[in-house]
């Protein structure tokens, strides 16, 4: 893996001093988001680059570079030692807020430091700015076009892969669940949950995809289980309401997420938003209830199930927002779902084996007959956790709100698609309030992002 990340200069001074002494060959660099002695391992002997603007003009740019090289931690607080190449200038000594990804290219002028882990040709950029983009050519010596064509064709993969990955667990698990005959949606959870604490720790701890956050405090071990809990509840009653609701009446449900997540926020936080957004929720439930009453597959179990995953999937979101919302406490989701896994496995264990007795043996005497089952499951329990590191690959080499819009689109494709393999039923009135409620999703998003 490579890429680029933004980092901050250690508020109060940029070099290691004594009482009497200072030594303006190391600097102190705060790395945000690294909080603790543990976490600044990861970073040990990444090199790092301080970029500034010069006056004159040289090889066609302003800008000038400083490599340097991450040494050691300093303290136990995320701070680490690094040696340039020359010493960093005075002007260095200040402390950059980076809010987010899109704001950190406006402190290019004071100080911008990446680190990276393979050779500087493959580095990507994310966050120069067009202005900075000269800068890059100088010191990595890349066309312009061809850098621009590179990153667009990774992108274009990087969505695809999260469109296949997504697409591609849903129409399985509807296929194992109601096609197949294989009635387990807690133990098919649980597989899912297995893979994905697995793969999560090789693609962290092996293949540092990114660096490992740990857990400080028993407070915050307790915070995560509860968001496991309720993370369980969502995919184990998505999963059983696939047994009994097609794929295009199970997606019309799923986008009343927003709804939810209001009706959550307001509850738990007293949050208010604008008249307008409460007022574009009005198609989204509208939209369901006409779907619901055009499906010609309705099953009234299948749909509570199917509701009460999409309430759960809102009430995770509204938990994480209250319960890990200081910075300390903050996780990547590659590393919550490190944490957030093995814990479903640990929930889920035992409703497997009291709700769904021997399926393990009916399961290992269905392989007898057609070994097929064991690679259906275990292609499906790598797509569920695929899913996952793509949509986080997908936020962070475009945005959230990419990401959102993406989103909507993407279950209009499952729609489609799995129309056109399962052949189930569909009417007029059911599609004209799954679009009804699509159309009402774009709408909340572009009020709550006017809002903000």
């Amino acid at each position: 893996m490579f890429g680029i990340e933004a980092y901050y200069l250690f508020d109060g001074g940029g070099v290691v001093r004594s009482k009497s002494n200072q030594y303006p060959n190391t600097s102190l660099i705060q790395i945000e988001g690294v909080n603790t002695k543990e976490e600044v391992a990861w970073y040990a002997g990444k090199r790092m680059a301080y970029i500034y603007k010069a006056k004159v003009k040289k090889n066609g740019s302003h800008y000038r570079c400083i490599w340097g090289k991450v040494t050691r931690p300093h303290g136990n607080s995320g701070v680490v030692r690094a040696k340039f190449k020359s010493n960093l200038p005075p002007k260095s000594m200040v402390s950059v807020e980076i809010e987010s990804e899109s704001s950190c290219t406006l402190a290019i002028s004071k100080v911008i430091l990446a680190s990276y882990c393979l050779d500087a040709e493959r580095l990507v950029i994310d966050y120069l700015s067009d202005s900075a983009f000269s800068l890059y050519t100088q010191i990595f010596k890349t066309p312009k076009k061809t850098m621009k064509t590179n990153s667009k064709l990774f992108t274009i993969g990087l969505v695809t892969a999260w469109y296949s990955s997504n697409i591609g667990v849903l129409l399985l698990n509807k296929y194992l669940l109601s096609n197949y005959g294989f009635k387990y949606p807690i133990f098919l959870t649980m597989c899912h949950m297995t893979a994905c604490s697995l793969l999560s720790y090789i693609a962290i701890a092996w293949m540092k995809m990114v660096p490992m956050q740990t857990i400080r405090s028993r407070v915050q071990f307790f915070k995560i289980s509860a968001l496991s809990l309720v993370f369980c509840v969502s995919v184990v009653f998505g999963n059983i309401s696939l047994r009994f609701l097609p794929v295009s009446f199970n997606q019309a449900v799923g986008a009343t997420t927003p709804f939810f997540t209001a009706v959550f926020a307001y509850l738990m936080t007293l949050k208010r938003e604008a008249w307008l957004t409460y007022l574009t929720l009005v198609p989204v439930v509208a939209g369901v209830i006409i779907a619901s009453g055009g499906e010609p597959s309705f099953h009234l179990f299948g749909f509570i199930m199917c509701i009460s995953a999409t309430a759960a999937r809102a009430l995770k979101t509204v938990l994480q927002g209250i319960l890990l919302s200081s910075e300390g406490e903050k996780l990547n989701s590659m590393n919550l779902l490190l944490y957030m896994a093995p814990m479903a496995v640990v929930f889920l264990l035992p409703a497997t084996l009291i709700m769904e007795e021997n399926v393990v043996g009916i399961t290992l005497a269905l392989a007898r007959d057609d070994i097929k089952i064991i690679w259906y499951l275990l292609f499906n329990s790598a797509l569920a956790y695929f899913v996952n590191l793509t949509n986080f690959l997908v936020t962070k080499h475009t945005s959230a709100l990419t990401l959102q819009v993406l989103g909507n689109a993407k279950g209009a494709v499952a729609v489609v698609v799995s129309i056109l393999i399962f052949r189930n039923p569909v009417s007029v009135t059911g599609m004209l309030g799954y679009t009804l409620t699509v159309f009402g999703v774009i709408l909340y998003s572009e009020a709550k992002k006017r809002s903000k």
